[in-house]
């Protein structure tokens, strides 16, 4: 089944347009939450494997790469967090 199919099954299923348009942005907010942790992952392991590639050029400088990727990983991670409190605010309201 594609997303348009299950859509228009939705809209079938409710007469009520306000309430057919509710459950689509819960729908939507699902949608939203899943593509934020989805990329957040994508983005937190593209920093390690960059990370790892500048740890086996240079060894030496171990601690300052280390340091670096925790700090970008934890802002990927703030920012999926943003993303999936903003689709469960929609889901809540």
């Amino acid at each position: 089944m594609t997303l348009m199919t299950i859509l228009s099954a939705l809209l079938d299923a409710i007469q009520d347009p306000a309430v057919a348009l509710g459950y689509m942005a819960k729908f939507g907010a699902g949608i939203g939450a899943g593509l934020g942790v989805i990329g957040a992952g994508i983005g937190i392991g593209k920093i390690g494997a960059q990370a790892m590639d500048a740890i086996a050029r240079q060894p030496e400088s171990v601690g300052d790469i280390r340091s670096n990727m925790i700090i970008a990983a934890a802002l990927v991670e703030g920012v999926a967090f943003f993303a999936v409190v903003c689709c469960l605010l929609v889901i809540l309201a």
